[in-house]
């Protein structure tokens, strides 16, 4: 059976109706709250499943990729939602570099504080210098 989300105008509450396609819009939506027939229909969010390589190349739009060299927060931001569209876990050094840049950190004092990051030691396999978003460009993405 669809369900269906409504507000209630006497009460303001929201819930949620379920109706058969042969009973929607002929079956009046009681709140059950307050059982008011004064409702309004809700109409949801709507979500589109998307592979992993178009969500990847969304992030890898050049716009999105403006000015994060001036801007460490914006590039803690970027890197760690490109570590959530991966799914992949990648290790207690990058969650602190991440935690880093988004604190407002300059990635340059992040590379002299953890010198493991660029000389490829570390479980991030070496990010070819922060500064330079470990030696990673436009098309590299």
């Amino acid at each position: 059976m669809p369900y269906y989300d409504y507000r209630c105008l006497d009460c303001r509450r929201r819930f949620t109706a379920f109706f058969t396609f042969a009973e929607y819009g002929k079956k009046p939506a009681i709140c059950p709250h307050c059982q008011s027939t004064n409702v309004q229909r809700r109409i949801n969010k709507v979500r589109v499943a998307r592979s992993d390589e178009s969500r990847l190349e969304s992030m890898a739009d050049p716009s999105r990729l403006a000015g994060l060299e001036d801007d460490p927060k914006a590039l803690g931001r970027m890197m760690r939602e490109m570590s959530r569209e991966t799914g992949e876990d990648m290790g207690p050094e990058f969650d602190e570099v991440v935690n880093r840049l988004e604190s407002g950190q300059d990635p340059e004092s992040i590379e002299r504080d953890m010198p493991e990051l660029a000389e490829g030691g570390g479980e991030m396999g070496g990010m070819g210098g922060m500064g330079d978003m470990g030696g990673l460009g436009e098309d590299d993405f």
